[in-house]
């Protein structure tokens, strides 16, 4: 004697359109584009037949009515049997009733063709037209963090798919671009914080392995340490300011007040003050007045890195000139130094993080953070940071900033 199915034993019946779709998150069955495209086209040109099968039985009718006989007259219609008596109206309206139905059945016919032969043609156009669709489709599937290689490298017209498609292309080329500079970003910052990690270690090690170490060598070792934490110190926050800094570029500044120019820079200068007399630099200044809108410690670092770069990658008994003022409607601060001859082609790259003249992350003094974040100081204030070799050696770095009212 069978029973109820027990609990977890049963088995219910799935459609099978149920049972492709089954999983976690499965969806219900969807349409595709293709046969949507396909389905509006069939639409539009059935309608487009019914409309002129209405249009040819509205002409059809209206050309038998003006072209019929006056309908009073009286006809006699022989057959088997009495003749019939008639008028020749009726027997005008039975014609036209026959020729109406004869071309209505016959359209129909014609218009579920047409439908059929409509959709068949739809497809197929449906297919060629998302052809570039599908291979975006195909290109964005192959991507991941490792490969960004893929490109569309769509062929054709300047048409819609075509601008996606290269707009798809670009967009690849910025993304691996980001990628390359963040993992080189990554590498170069672990190198950065090794070297003093390092140097911490080394102290401690050979502290550690002098039993007859005295006073006054834990003294030295404990300055040294010292000095290494502080350049751990510093990069840890030119790592901090500079992914603020690149945040403040999507989110931009929540508050602006009124910067002088003059006044940081004159800030600036004072804060290198020794080094300066340290080197036996000369140091000009032109201050003429310029005010920007935007983050007062923001614009202090910009100006402060600028100066610090100018004394350190200078020559002893060189020279230091700043500038502030207006040009073209823009407030611009400019730093010049003498120094080492730098090639030109070598002068946009002192821009990327962790890069120095002649060496990259090998630099004795300075992380190879400061004319980075120059660069997106200036251009989360909306404005933009330029450098030129000087020929006879050094460099010049201008600002340029909206100036504010």
């Amino acid at each position: 004697m069978s029973g109820p199915p027990r609990s977890g034993t049963a088995r219910r019946f799935h459609p099978p359109w149920r049972r492709a779709g089954r999983g976690e998150g499965a969806a219900s069955p969807r349409t595709t584009l293709r046969w949507r495209l396909t389905l509006v086209y069939g639409a539009v040109a059935v309608s487009v037949g019914l409309l002129l099968l209405i249009l040819s039985l509205l002409l059809v009718d209206r050309a038998v009515q003006e072209g019929s006989l006056p309908p009073e007259t009286p006809i006699r219609i022989s057959r088997p049997g009495p003749d019939l008596i008639t008028t020749l109206g009726e027997v005008q309206d039975d014609l036209r009733r026959d020729a109406l139905g004869s071309l209505l059945r016959q359209g129909l016919l014609a218009l579920l063709l047409l439908g059929t032969l409509g959709v068949g043609v739809s497809y197929l156009l449906a297919g060629r037209v998302l052809r570039p669709l599908q291979g975006i489709t195909t290109a964005a599937q192959r991507l991941s963090a490792e490969r960004l290689d893929a490109r569309i490298s769509l062929r054709g017209p300047q048409d819609e798919l075509k601008q996606l498609a290269d707009t798809f292309d670009d967009m690849l080329g910025r993304l691996e671009a980001a990628f390359d500079a963040q993992r080189r970003f990554v590498a170069d910052a672990s190198h950065e914080l090794r070297t003093p990690l390092a140097v911490m270690r080394t102290e401690i090690d050979v502290v550690l392995a002098d039993p007859d170490a005295g006073v006054e060598d834990l003294r030295e070792s404990a300055r040294v340490v010292r000095d290494a934490s502080i350049r751990a110190d510093r990069l840890v926050d030119s790592l901090l300011l500079l992914a603020r800094s690149d945040r403040l570029q999507v989110d931009g500044l929540p508050l602006r007040e009124r910067v002088e120019l003059p006044v940081v820079a004159r800030t600036s200068l004072a804060a290198v003050a020794a080094e300066v007399r340290e080197r036996d630099l000369q140091v000009a200044t032109s201050y003429a007045p310029a005010g920007v809108l935007g983050d007062q410690g923001l614009l202090e670092r910009l100006a402060g890195n600028l100066v610090e770069n100018a004394v350190r990658h200078n020559v002893p008994g060189g020279w230091v000139r700043v500038d502030t003022g207006t040009v073209d409607g823009r407030a611009r601060l400019e730093v010049s130094n003498s120094g080492p001859v730098i090639a030109a082609e070598e002068v946009p790259g002192l821009f990327e993080p962790f890069r120095r003249h002649g060496t990259a992350r090998t630099a004795r003094r300075g992380a190879g953070l400061g004319l980075a974040i120059v660069r997106v100081v200036a251009q989360v204030h909306g404005g933009s940071a330029t450098a030129s070799a000087r020929p006879d050696g050094g460099l010049t770095v201008t600002v340029d900033l909206p100036r504010s009212p």
